[in-house]
């Protein structure tokens, strides 16, 4: 079966399939080989696309703005600054607005339901860089960098320990659940993910032929192929820091914790930024298991294939 992704949102992974899923995945495998060679190509020629940014940005910003010139496009970069979104005008104003005169939205924020407004009055595909509840576009990259490095996604069993509620948890365990990955969710139990978001987990998971597993013990790292750990404090959480520091610290990546996979082939994730000595030791991001570098670049090539895929006049 043929997939089309054109003029479609990119909001959070429930709404696409596995089949979906590794389409984009098997796009930006193409795109990152293309771009190795120095070829760029010219699938978003004439298009604008609107980059809207209330959080600050690394990875994703640079991504959607490299990735857009690649394939032709241009990228306009609004700050919070820049435009009055939610302020002194309605979320769906900025969307008609900008709808008529770009070809497709970014937004990278806090309210989930912002990104949602957009999509809603848009008229042109929107995609989601960052809410407080999801962030599809890093699994994407996430996704990619596994595959890359195990050769396969079903069966791997992967482990996020941490803050069990943030938003990468959550995408992680919609992900992973889609692609037949077993997945696990170490936190404590106050930071446990939402039991709708386990139960529509657990559904993708059973369909998938995987396990999705929620524990409070670190001792459940034991035969990971990935251990993953975010910053224990999301942002807008700062007045937390120190609070989640004394509830998270038996949940630290370190050396130890890599060792208690009883594997020697196991790798180490995270979406970074990283606050070493906090989530994760420098000795573990430093080390040979890390991929986190990879993960990163792999932001470009993926946002690139998601706009390719629902925006792009040709996809290859």
């Amino acid at each position: 079966m043929s997939v089309s992704l054109k003029g479609r949102n990119f909001i959070t992974l429930k709404d696409y399939s596995a089949e979906e899923i590794t389409y984009l995945l098997d796009l930006a495998e193409r795109k990152k080989k293309l771009k190795k060679q120095g070829i760029l190509g010219h699938s978003l020629k004439g298009k604008n696309v609107a980059l809207l940014f209330e959080k600050p940005s690394t990875r994703t910003r640079c991504s959607f703005v490299v990735g857009c010139v690649d394939e032709g496009g241009y990228p306009e970069y609004l700050g919070r600054d820049d435009i009055q979104l939610g302020h002194k005008e309605t979320v769906a104003d900025t969307a008609r607005v900008l709808g008529r005169i770009f070809d497709g939205i970014e937004f990278r924020g806090f309210k989930h339901s912002t990104v949602e407004e957009l999509a809603k009055y848009a008229g042109v595909p929107v995609w989601n860089g960052l809410t407080d509840e999801y962030h599809p576009t890093q699994i994407l990259a996430d996704l990619l960098t596994m595959r890359e490095h195990f050769g396969h996604l079903a069966g791997l069993h992967f482990v996020f320990i941490g803050d069990g509620r943030n938003n990468m948890a959550n995408s992680l365990m919609i992900g992973m659940s889609k692609m037949g990955v077993n997945c696990t969710i170490i936190a404590p139990e106050s930071l446990h993910p939402k039991k709708e978001l386990v139960e529509l987990c657990e559904g993708y998971a059973a369909a998938a032929g995987c396990t999705l597993k929620i524990s409070s013990d670190p001792a459940d790292v034991k035969s990971a192929d990935v251990i993953y750990t975010d910053v224990w404090a999301s942002m807008g959480e700062e007045a937390k820091t120190a609070e989640r520091i004394a509830l998270l610290r038996p949940y630290q990546v370190n050396s130890a914790l890599m060792k208690a996979t009883g594997k020697d082939t196991t790798i180490f994730m995270h979406c970074l930024p990283a606050v070493r000595g906090n989530e994760v030791t420098a000795e573990v991001i430093e080390s040979p298991a890390s991929v986190v570098f990879d993960e990163a670049e792999n932001r470009m090539h993926t946002i690139k294939a998601v706009m390719v895929a629902t925006l792009g006049n040709e996809d290859d």
